[in-house]
């Protein structure tokens, strides 16, 4: 089965996840809900993972999977909105899902990150810039960062021993991305069927809103930290030793 397809059986799922979530006023279709969104985040996931062990990765599959990760979440936010039938309701839609794109695109660029440096890469080839206007500008998000995080990926690129020190910044960086990762997809799909089953959905977005943005400007910053008492003379880890 290929990259594409997979991607094509998560978004038909993800279509049938907000289908369901029509009627999230009722516990069985918030439960329908739930289980289809799971089987749309195993897709999602596998999809990536069958292009590169089969070297089929293309700038359409990145497309079409970006269709099924976002694509579905918006779907889902129209369809509970029209549902609630309200201005109030539109409202806390649009502002969340402006929250979830920022969030989202932060969390995935310092999960990256993370993985990419305690692997010792300091990350000298960044991948080209590719795409259309909304892609870039998603991208543009998680770039604001990168000035102030390339200091700790210029201090790893002369260290005397990048695995090495990427093992330190991992050991002191694991905590922040655990903590990060309530940013996750997983974690927002588990907090959209909770919010449903209570019987206020509004209360999803509030959570996405408040708490999630405190959250990413919290670790954000955390992480800027590890990194800072890792470079500056007299932090855990010595550069270049």
């Amino acid at each position: 089965m290929s990259a594409n397809a997979v991607s094509f059986i998560g978004l038909v799922l993800g279509i049938g996840a907000a289908i369901a979530y029509w009627n999230w006023d009722t516990p069985l279709a918030a439960v329908i809900g739930l289980i289809l969104s799971i089987g749309w985040l195993i897709a999602d996931g596998l999809d990536g993972m069958v292009a590169r062990a089969t070297q089929t990765a293309s700038a359409f599959g990145r497309l079409l999977d970006g269709i099924c990760d976002h694509g579905v979440f918006i779907l889902i936010y129209v369809v509970i909105a029209t549902s609630i039938g309200t201005g109030e309701g539109w409202a806390l839609a649009v502002v969340a899902g402006a929250a979830h794109i920022v969030q989202s695109s932060l969390y995935e660029a310092e999960r990256a990150r993370f993985h990419r440096r305690v692997r010792g890469d300091s990350g000298e080839s960044p991948p080209a810039r590719t795409g259309g206007l909304l892609e870039r500008g998603y991208d543009a998000i998680s770039h604001g960062v990168d000035r102030v995080a390339g200091r700790f990926d210029q201090a790893l690129r002369s260290s005397r021993d990048p695995a090495r020190f990427g093992v330190d910044y991992g050991l002191r960086a694991a905590p922040v991305m655990k903590l990060m990762a309530l940013e996750s997809a997983n974690m927002r799909v588990l907090a959209i069927f909770v919010a449903c089953l209570i019987g206020n959905p509004r209360l999803f977005w509030w959570f996405e809103i408040v708490p999630l943005t405190l959250l990413i400007i919290a670790t954000l910053v955390w992480h800027r930290r590890v990194e800072a008492d890792l470079v500056h003379p007299g932090g855990a880890a010595p550069v270049n030793t």
